[in-house]
């Protein structure tokens, strides 16, 4: 875990030996921590939504020209996902190290 994430961690477990002071301003850097993540997710929702877009776009046009819209390397990839996980869920990348030390 990143050394902010232990920092406040630790803050935590310590909470009574706090002020009101010093609550409110951990409250306060939590919280905009949570905003710049927000801020993130949202971006990264937008650039999805672009290449999505574009992707829906392109296979339109070959199917509207009498293309292929899957190729056979799509069926394979299918089929190698689906024999990896038997569950149907895949386990996603981890967005950040951090993340992969939980």
């Amino acid at each position: 875990m990143s050394e902010e994430s232990d920092r406040f961690d630790e803050a935590l477990l310590d909470l009574a030996a706090k002020s009101n002071d010093e609550l409110r301003e951990l409250l306060n850097e939590l919280h905009a921590e949570e905003q710049r993540l927000s801020y993130m997710r949202r971006v990264m929702h937008g650039r999805i939504d672009i290449l999505r877009a574009e992707l829906v776009r392109r296979l339109k046009t070959q199917r509207e020209a009498g293309e292929d819209v899957i190729s056979g390397t799509d069926v394979e990839r299918l089929i190698e996902i689906l024999a990896n996980d038997v569950r149907g869920v895949s386990i996603p990348d981890s967005p950040s190290p951090e993340l992969d030390e939980e």
